[in-house]
């Protein structure tokens, strides 16, 4: 016998659809906004200049250049590819099918002719609206099209939803480039990002990075690393594996932030720090660390900022200072801190990058290279603005709003 009318359940079914729909009515409503804001403004902004790379030494023997420049870091992974004898693994997570994209699968092409092995990996979800006839390649290259619903595991295993966030250049084992920067016209001189090339003994962990991934997709068609493991103290690199539940650059960043004595300063395209990294950034900036974190003032996801505007009150309580990227989106994923420790890589401070996705960051114990970040920080400050405390608080009522029905994204990005 039911005590419950049914004038009750229907009463109480809108309440639940109200509750669903009401954030992901709020989340279209600022994109829309949001993309005549963009376009209004884009019309008016002036390309990024050209940016050569930084070159650094460091312990080890290897060789490492910081690219704050799209421009000048494609001419230099596609003089990279140009120059390959034995083989060439590109994988990234955007491949645009734009004049950049054909300047890469036509250098990709001119390499497998002369009889360089070539393999390539792109996340087919990242690329559904690239149309599929851009990604044949042609004779030669094989290209693995990460799937958009894997089939290897359950539906519902955490396992089976990580996407392949992972920007990876590897030519034979001479050169190593990761970082932030997808492949795209767009990204050349319109986004502000950082990407570091490796030479000498730290290729073998980007190398190897590729090699499992693509072993484990495709075990019927086994890669072997072609250069040399070794234990480097100076460079170390960090993988998260959803396949195998392991995600060690979440450890590295807490870790890295329990240290920290003088200095922290944070680039971030999507700030959204689950409960610990906020506390440990919270516990620093009151222990006397100097906490910076520079954002884009508006990214390419409005709905991440809007979630991410949620946890600026606590940290600029507690005597973070935020800044602002203006004018261009900031999609960099770097930490430097005491000026002797960085680390460079694909991993947002979010829940898809931190516990979600397959993504690679180096981390490196060089105080040359961590002074040479800070000054890259200081440069891009310059360019920011500083959030001010009390303004952030006097902020509009409608702001707030958003907000607020925008926190049940929190676990989705």
């Amino acid at each position: 016998m039911s005590f419950r009318s049914p004038s009750a359940r229907g009463w109480l079914s809108r309440v639940v659809l109200a509750l669903v729909s009401v954030p992901w009515l709020a989340a279209f409503s600022l994109m829309g906004v949001t993309a005549v804001r963009k376009r209004l403004r884009a019309r008016g902004t002036e390309p990024l200049p050209r940016v050569e790379a930084e070159h650094f030494t460091i312990g080890g023997g290897n060789e490492v250049q910081v690219y704050v420049s799209g421009e000048a870091l494609y001419e230099d992974m596609l003089a990279a590819i140009a120059g390959a004898r034995r083989r060439i693994l590109l994988e990234s997570y955007i491949i645009k099918g734009d004049a950049m994209g054909r300047r890469f699968r036509a250098a990709l092409r001119d390499a497998a002719d002369r009889g360089v092995e070539v393999r390539v990996i792109y996340d087919g979800f990242a690329n559904l609206v690239v149309r599929p006839s851009f990604f044949r390649f042609g004779h030669g290259i094989e290209v693995m099209r990460y799937p958009v619903l894997p089939r290897r595991w359950g539906f519902l295993s955490p396992r089976a939803w990580g996407r392949d966030h992972r920007k990876i250049l590897v030519v034979d084992d001479t050169i190593g480039f990761v970082g932030g920067y997808n492949i795209g016209s767009l990204y050349a001189d319109e986004w502000r990002d950082t990407h570091v090339a490796v030479t000498g003994p730290a290729v073998w962990d980007l190398e190897n990075a590729f090699v499992d991934f693509w072993n484990d997709v495709r075990p019927d068609d086994r890669l072997e690393p072609i250069s040399e493991a070794t234990w480097d103290p100076y460079v170390r690199s960090h993988r998260n594996v959803p396949r195998q539940l392991i995600y060690p650059i979440r450890g590295m960043y807490l870790e890295a932030i329990d240290r920290a004595q003088s200095s922290i300063e944070i680039t971030q395209a999507y700030f959204i720090p689950d409960q610990n990294i906020l506390q440990a950034l919270i516990d620093a900036s009151r222990r006397g660390v100097k906490v910076r974190i520079l954002v884009p003032r508006v990214s390419n996801h409005v709905v991440a900022d809007f979630v991410a505007r949620g946890y600026f009150g606590r940290l600029l309580d507690a005597g973070v200072e935020i800044l602002r990227y203006r004018d261009h989106m900031v999609h960099a994923k770097t930490m430097t801190i005491d000026g002797e420790w960085c680390t460079i890589g694909t991993a947002n401070i979010d829940r898809l990058s931190l516990t979600g996705n397959y993504e690679i960051n180096l981390e490196f114990l060089d105080d040359g290279l961590a002074k040479g970040m800070s000054r890259v920080f200081a440069r891009d400050a310059e360019k920011a603005e500083v959030l001010d405390p009390t303004t952030w608080h006097a902020r509009s009522s409608v702001a707030r709003v958003y907000e607020r029905l925008l926190r049940p994204w929190r676990p989705l990005v």
